[in-house]
């Protein structure tokens, strides 16, 4: 029943046509944003721009030898800033299929906005990727040790195998329907499997290849403007027509405070007795990788009455379990199961999140965060819709038993690319995935926590792991949807 909906999401995330990476290309041929440029367009109606206005950038791609590039399929990333005011939002970028691009901003602050462009992959670097997924979804490979007495034996692993039924053990989950396989060790049984691990990476890209992710040259690198590339924005028209629902930014910062635009009033949690106050008598359960382990250890570490008590778990891997006995909190993390690239997980302790939450008792008290998305960027995208397909059946079934429980989604972020990272986790990998999430989720009483704007619209640089004063305001949403105004605890 899920075929029609699989082909659906599939579709929702088409790239636009990619030019082809022939042997023996030249770089020259190839999009550079040195010879690229941005120019900002002037205000629909004429005069000066005002808050609730919408900001046009048309952009042109040029190649190495600073010709017009005639095919789309960049990947681009735009954004306005006030660093004065520690301001941000992030830009929708529109590609015209012709090497120019438009840029649409909402205005949302009064005062000078710095229009920012980058070119994070060109075209070409896109038909790799997507070759790659195509041609080595298994370039990210894992082990499991087996072990019975004295004999211990080490195999390979995977979400698939390229071997007969009788050379595999299967370890399909029952539950779920997560298919999971490692080749049979030579002396044991399948049944003496003992741990999951990373185990390494297959790194197979022709050398011409690698020069269309370089650092400072083609990859996240500022494409400079033609012109002016800021502007000032006045008070508000009485009586003009907000567009900001136009681009459907999800929020913005001021004052370095994420301030959402769906109507929820973000909170600022400042000290541990605003955060206990909020989480007193709840549970919180967090579900995910290490972005979601970040938000675990940022509770603990702020709110001293929060104590770890230790399950004599791999500091990695989890699982995790913090306790306030004075305010009657339980704060738990737990990662989700294979493919997940963490260090020597013990079999015991692997979980799919959609088991954990069918076990689990909800209400509203309880709060379930999820976050799953990194460690699916190598495999095919069918394999990560599985995954969140089980895991929506799931929160569903929740919300029936126990609709007081809130659930919330933690989405992707952009991330520092090198090139073991572009081609195992890059961004353009995670925007798909980043928007199957969302198409998913839709429309069910589930809350978002936008990570990929929260991170795009901020100064700081990019990085897997946010660095602190974002977490800070993601932590802030958390909580602002945990303890709404006009509730009874009003600790912050």
């Amino acid at each position: 029943e899920n075929v029609k909906e699989v082909n659906l999401l599939k579709e929702s995330i088409a790239w636009p046509e990619t030019p082809s990476v022939p042997p023996g290309f030249s770089l020259n041929d190839t999009s550079d944003p040195a010879h690229s440029t941005f120019t900002i367009l002037p205000r629909r109606g004429g005069g000066s721009w005002h808050v609730g206005d919408q900001l046009e950038v048309l952009i042109k791609v040029s190649d190495f030898r600073g010709r017009p590039r005639k095919s789309g399929g960049d990947l681009l990333y735009a954004r306005l800033q006030n660093r004065a005011v520690f301001a941000g939002v992030a830009g929708k970028v529109f590609d015209h299929r012709n090497g120019s691009y438009t840029a649409v901003f909402s205005l949302l602050w009064e005062g000078d906005a710095q229009v920012e462009v980058t070119l994070v992959h060109p075209g070409e670097a896109v038909t790799v990727l997507e070759r790659l997924t195509k041609e080595q979804p298994d370039r990210i490979y894992f082990e499991s040790i087996f072990r019975s007495g004295s004999i211990k034996e080490s195999t390979e692993c995977n979400v698939c195998l390229k071997a007969p039924k009788q050379k595999l053990c299967n370890y399909t989950d029952l539950d779920t329907g997560e298919p999971w396989f490692c080749y049979k060790p030579k002396k044991l049984n399948c049944d003496t499997r003992m741990t999951h691990s990373k185990g390494g990476f297959r790194q197979r890209i022709k050398p011409m290849e690698e020069q269309l992710f370089k650092s400072g040259v083609n990859m996240k690198v500022s494409i400079p403007g033609s012109g002016p590339s800021n502007i000032s924005i006045l008070p508000e028209l009485k009586g003009g027509k907000n567009e900001n629902m136009k681009t459907g930014p999800a929020g913005y910062y001021y004052q370095g405070v994420w301030r959402t635009l769906d109507g929820t009033t973000v909170r600022q949690f400042n000290n541990a007795t605003a955060i206990s106050q909020c989480l007193k008598g709840k549970a919180l359960h967090l579900y995910g990788d290490s972005t979601i382990r970040q938000w675990f250890e940022y509770l603990t570490s702020t709110t001293p009455d929060l104590k770890m008590f230790d399950l004599k778990s791999p500091k990695q891997t989890g699982p995790f379990m913090a306790l306030d006995f004075k305010n009657n909190i339980l704060v738990t993390f737990r990662c989700h199961g294979a493919p997940i690239r963490f260090g020597n997980l013990l079999i015991s302790q692997m979980r799919y999140i959609a088991s954990e939450l069918k076990g689990l008792v909800g209400g509203t008290n309880t709060v379930v965060v999820i976050g799953i998305w990194s460690h699916f960027s190598t495999f095919p995208v069918e394999v990560y819709i599985r995954r969140l397909l089980s895991i929506r059946t799931a929160v569903r079934q929740l919300l029936t038993r126990h609709p007081g429980t809130l659930v919330i989604i933690r989405t992707a972020n952009p991330k520092a690319l090198s090139l073991y990272e572009t081609l195992t986790n890059s961004d353009w990998f995670s925007i798909q995935r980043d928007k199957i999430l969302r198409a998913i989720f839709k429309g069910m009483n589930v809350k978002l926590v936008d990570a990929w704007e929260m991170c795009l619209a901020h100064h700081l640089p990019h990085s897997l792991h946010p660095q602190p004063p974002i977490i800070k305001n993601m932590i802030d949403v958390v909580l602002s949807h945990t303890c709404p105004l006009g509730e009874s605890s009003k600790g912050a």
